[in-house]
């Protein structure tokens, strides 16, 4: 984890713990046998941009990376809330070597 956070991460944190750690895990490293970290090479901006998350979120993803099933859509995730969690989730990558 980050040092600091920004506001908007903060607030993503919370909307991720709520919505997404679960399966992804508390700090997006993924559950063993669940869901994959997010938390890693494959999810960065340049593989996976910002728009993955988004539609993963939104529509649910057919796996594709991962033994881990499919994705369904979260339901009830707003649009600030979603960018909340998309900053979250890049500020943890940044701060673990992900760009």
């Amino acid at each position: 984890m980050p040092v600091t956070l920004s506001p908007e991460a903060k607030a993503g944190q919370q909307a991720f713990a709520a919505s997404c750690a679960s399966c992804h895990g508390t700090d997006a490293e993924g559950r063993a046998g669940i869901a994959p970290p997010l938390i890693h090479k494959i999810y960065e901006p340049s593989h996976h941009g910002d728009m993955a998350f988004v539609l993963a979120a939104r529509n649910g993803v057919r796996a594709h990376h991962w033994p881990f099933g499919n994705m369904a859509p979260v339901p009830g995730l707003t649009d600030p809330e979603l960018a909340g969690i998309i900053r979250f989730v890049r500020e943890v990558q940044v701060a673990n070597g992900i760009r």
